[in-house]
């Protein structure tokens, strides 16, 4: 194999061709570095990584230079260009160049505009597992844990040291929590189980759960045993009791009203529930697909009953357009209507 810094192990030139996976690993240890809550080991791995090449040091050397070119250029249109740029990376794929200023972009709007940790690029780029719209993943850990993901979700786990952690960035999950075997027959005690999510943290105490981060808050819905809130802001917080649900946010926690759909309908592939708004399902099921789907007004508060599959939205769309008194419109493949039927 050649020895990529060269003869002799000298360093490579400043003009050398980076591999398009060393610019890769570049960008995502950028993105954990600055734009995350790096860990002891997050560092150490990173050292680790830096010194492992001569190349993965010119990488990096590279994008601080790429950071440095952009200091000047206002945080409106960054923030601007890094929504932009990220849609066409999503839809046609980015050049690695491009997409290294759309990094360095980031960089400064981080700092300056704080909304930009909402945008999902960089919070599946933050993530160990993440899902796209309408994709849904099921994870298990080797604590004997289950996480479920939803749909536009990312996470990051971790469970070295004396506790186990899972860091919803974004999205909804479903958490069965297992035993910890391993740790706790050496120890004689399981190791508490943390969800960490923007407004504050949860301890699992052996359950069952469901959390899903919205505008401003995360409701925790409890199927099993029961969850204890912790607020961003401190304090011992409440304790979530199965069949309840309960809004956690940076100000406190506090229970939430009971929903007409099931809040893990949605691990099974269905919306499932009793007297249902309409628009309500609708707004469930936009969550599963490209583009929007409105709901008339005149219809909104229709009534509805059963269950409604996720995989396949058309579907979905086309059997309420043959069960209720509504139409379907396709304005495009990604805007849909539903209205009164017949248009009255």
């Amino acid at each position: 194999m050649t020895d990529p810094a060269g003869p002799a192990g000298k360093s490579p030139a400043p003009e050398s061709p980076i591999p398009a996976r060393i610019v890769d690993q570049a960008i995502t240890w950028t993105i954990q570095l600055d734009f995350g809550e790096p860990t002891a080991s997050t560092r150490e791995a990173f050292a680790q990584w830096l010194a492992a090449d001569p190349l993965h040091e010119l990488a990096w050397q590279r994008m601080q230079a790429l950071r440095d070119d952009f200091s000047g250029m206002p945080p409106a249109l960054a923030l601007d260009t890094l929504q932009t740029a990220g849609a066409r990376r999503g839809a046609s794929g980015l050049r690695r160049r491009q997409a290294l200023k759309v990094l360095a972009l980031a960089g400064i709007s981080v700092v300056a505009v704080q909304g930009v940790r909402e945008l999902a690029p960089w919070q599946r780029l933050l993530a160990d597992t993440s899902t796209a719209t309408g994709e849904q993943r099921t994870v298990r850990l080797d604590d004997g844990s289950t996480i479920v993901l939803n749909t536009d979700t990312a996470i990051s786990t971790g469970l070295g040291g004396e506790r186990r952690l899972v860091t919803l960035r974004r999205g909804e999950i479903l958490v069965t929590t297992g035993y910890d075997d391993r740790f706790a027959a050496a120890s004689g005690a399981a190791r508490p189980f943390w969800v960490q999510t923007p407004f504050g943290s949860l301890r699992a105490l052996g359950t069952r759960f469901v959390v899903r981060i919205g505008d401003g808050r995360a409701r925790v819905s409890v199927q099993e045993g029961a969850v204890a809130l912790y607020p961003s802001t401190g304090g011992t917080g409440d304790v979530a009791q199965a069949g309840t649900s309960w809004w956690l946010a940076n100000g406190g926690s506090a229970p939430a009203p009971a929903q007409t759909f099931d809040a893990d309908g949605w691990a099974s592939g269905v919306i499932a529930g009793k007297d249902m708004r309409l628009a309500d399902v609708l707004a469930e099921l936009a969550r599963y697909r490209t583009g929007r789907i409105v709901c008339d007004p005149r219809v909104a508060d229709l009534r509805i009953s059963g269950a409604y599959h996720l995989r396949d939205t058309d579907q979905t769309l086309r059997f309420l357009a043959q069960s209720q008194p509504v139409a379907v419109v396709y304005r495009t493949r990604f805007w849909v209507t539903v209205e009164p039927a017949g248009g009255s």
